[in-house]
């Protein structure tokens, strides 16, 4: 097993590979590698007839710390917040090099990006409603994402849902980020700090709709607070949403309700407006009945908690 690993990726698995968990004794078999980040990689992994993703590691302090937040995130009643753990255990590779494991729920679905270029830019409301709504119930229980990108998003069902795939960057409010990704990094943008606020999220919210535009993204110059403005003002297809992603950018949000309320305002009112123009539309269809379930639950549950 010990010929798996190669030095050059010292967490490169080969296909066929059996991880065999040494104190729970599961066996995961490798299928293939399908994500690597600072922490460590994710392979897709086959136990008896289920699929799995399994993280694996050196890094045996971190990996703990990436299981507390999937334990504590799994806790939140009907959430979608990150994916559901399955397993935690050791793996000792026949050198004695011990890594370390978790395993958690497959989600099969597609990016972000191909799945609006497939259907349509409309679905651009939609996903920001999504992701702010989860944003809201995870800032709620004490932590923001951190290393929100499309990388960390998929489009999971027929129904179309967001989830977020990946916690390493998950941290708890008041703390630092330590793992991010430049692109959607406000304090690389010198637009605020990598103290975990919620406001740290919706800039990467507003970065994760920017790079559907710009899949080769963009570096930053001199006066990047212009050059985001710019790019964002320059894409007809935002325009709906122009003014409340525009405030996410420049930190002007406290909350992502807040900004969920905005967008919803806005993407309801064009609904409407747009109702007889779409009214054969399947997209518009969907579209509707989601957000109208969304404002009723909204409604419903606001009048208890406010």
């Amino acid at each position: 097993m010990a010929k798996n690993l190669q030095k050059k990726d010292s967490f490169f698995i080969r296909q066929g590979t059996v991880i065999e968990g040494k104190w729970n004794k599961k066996k995961y078999i490798v299928e293939r590698k399908i994500g690597a980040g600072m922490i460590g990689t994710v392979y897709l992994c086959r136990m008896r007839q289920r699929l799995v993703a399994l993280k694996i590691s050196e890094q045996s302090s971190s990996m703990t710390a990436e299981v507390n937040v999937l334990k504590s995130l799994n806790k939140v009643q009907d959430n979608r917040l990150g994916p559901f753990l399955l397993d935690v255990d050791d793996w000792e590779s026949d050198h004695d090099q011990m890594y370390s494991f978790y395993v958690m729920e497959y989600i099969k679905g597609v990016s972000i990006e191909k799945f609006v270029k497939q259907n349509g830019y409309e679905w651009i409301g939609v996903f920001l409603i999504q992701m702010l709504e989860q944003l809201e119930k995870l800032h709620h229980a004490g932590w923001v994402f951190g290393d929100l990108k499309n990388d960390n998003i998929l489009i999971e069902g027929t129904s179309p849902i967001v989830r977020f795939i990946d916690v390493g960057g998950t941290t708890k409010i008041g703390r630092s980020v330590k793992e991010y990704s430049e692109f959607y990094d406000r304090a690389y943008w010198h637009l605020g700090t990598r103290e975990a606020k919620p406001s740290y999220d919706l800039f990467a919210v507003v970065m994760v709709i920017l790079a559907i535009f710009y899949p080769a993204k963009f570096k930053r110059s001199k006066d990047s607070k212009r050059l985001l403005l710019h790019k964002l003002h320059s894409i007809s297809e935002l325009k709906l949403y122009n003014q409340s992603l525009q405030k996410a950018l420049l930190g002007k949000y406290v909350s992502a309700r807040e900004m969920k309320d905005e967008i919803m305002h806005v993407f309801v009112k064009r609904q409407l407006k747009d109702k007889k123009k779409h009214k054969n539309s399947l997209t518009y269809l969907v579209e509707a009945i989601y957000i109208s379930m969304l404002s009723g639950i909204y409604y419903v549950v606001s009048q208890f908690i406010f």
